[in-house]
């Protein structure tokens, strides 16, 4: 189920497959907590908080219009629920400023680098299961942790060191062409002429 689209898995949990709903948990979670770590909760507030966060989305599930938009939601009702959680403690427990108690919020601009950031992860290893298998398990395992050499790759595939490279750089040209690329990107020509080494940096 790794391989299989945000949309797929949203289409799948509303039909009753507790499989897709767990994976799309497992899949948005760092997501979710990111956010709420961008407040300073208690841990058992920021769990309380996490755990209201995917009871909303139980709750809206079938109103989420774009499933692609999923990222997007649950930032915000991330930051939304933590703010909450916030002002619930302040009208119980009063924090001095002076103190250096008072919590740091999220910035809209913070959330909308952790959303672009899990956007992008996403589209890459849903690019990755379009690739054909012995491509797509190259540029794993060349950011595999820890690295591997050439020469632990080379025996692993089965394949010339010197294939490594020049077949490195046409899985990347393949994986910039996919269609999960293309469509993060919103622009097909862009994604089709993109370049740089950079791009195997996003797939862990």
């Amino acid at each position: 189920m790794d391989d299989q689209t945000t949309t797929e898995l949203v289409d799948a949990a509303r039909a009753g497959d507790a499989e897709a709903w767990n994976h799309l948990v497992r899949r948005f979670l760092p997501l979710v907590r990111g956010v709420i770590n961008r407040v300073r909760l208690s841990p058992a507030d920021a769990a309380d908080v996490n755990q209201t966060v995917w009871l909303r989305l139980v709750e809206h599930l079938d109103d989420l219009r774009d499933p692609r938009a999923l990222p997007g939601w649950l930032a915000t009702t991330a930051r939304r629920e933590a703010l909450r959680a916030i002002d619930a403690k302040r009208r119980v427990s009063p924090v001095d400023p002076q103190e250096g108690g008072m919590e740091r919020i999220a910035s809209i601009g913070e959330i909308d680098d952790l959303v672009l950031a899990a956007e992008r992860a996403q589209a890459v290893r849903d690019g990755l299961a379009e690739l054909p298998a012995q491509r797509r398990r190259l540029l794993e395992l060349l950011v595999a942790e820890p690295p591997l050499t050439y020469d632990e790759i080379s025996r692993t595939l089965g394949i010339p060191i010197g294939s490594i490279g020049p077949t490195r750089a046409r899985a990347l040209g393949q994986l910039r062409n996919t269609r999960a690329m293309r469509a993060w990107s919103g622009d097909t020509d862009a994604a089709a002429a993109a370049g740089g080494d950079d791009s195997h940096a996003h797939l862990r």
